[in-house]
């Protein structure tokens, strides 16, 4: 059970976010501390966020459905790695630290490592 609440916790946290990218994109991009981009940027800044978010949300929950931890895996290597690269962009390139946003991805992420650990164990 445990590890299915380990799961399901980040497929809910990003599925609202995926969904605020599809029905509200300028507060989706505003939370996120970015402006909402015009044409071709707000093409791409919504389909790649809406992306990202749905797929985290969507391995997250076949993660807690199937009780399978490959997909926890999946969504914890986006996770992580959005932690990581926002890391890389402050350090090589001068962007602003984005500490609450990594904390929650990488909080998120260790979520669903344990989850798939104690999907492993079981």
């Amino acid at each position: 059970m445990l590890a299915r609440i380990l799961a399901i916790l980040p497929a809910i946290a990003m599925g609202f976010n995926g969904v605020m990218w599809i029905i509200n994109p300028a507060g989706a991009a505003e939370s996120l501390g970015m402006p909402l981009l015009e044409g071709m940027g707000l093409s791409t800044q919504a389909g790649d966020f809406t992306a990202f978010f749905i797929a985290c949300s969507a391995m997250s929950a076949l993660a807690a459905i199937r009780l399978n931890p490959t997909w926890a895996y999946g969504a914890a290597m986006l996770l992580g790695g959005a932690a990581v690269f926002r890391t890389l962009a402050w350090g090589l390139h001068g962007a602003e630290f984005a500490t609450v946003f990594i904390i929650v991805e990488a909080v998120l992420a260790a979520m669903l490592i344990a989850s798939a650990r104690l999907m492993k164990s079981n």
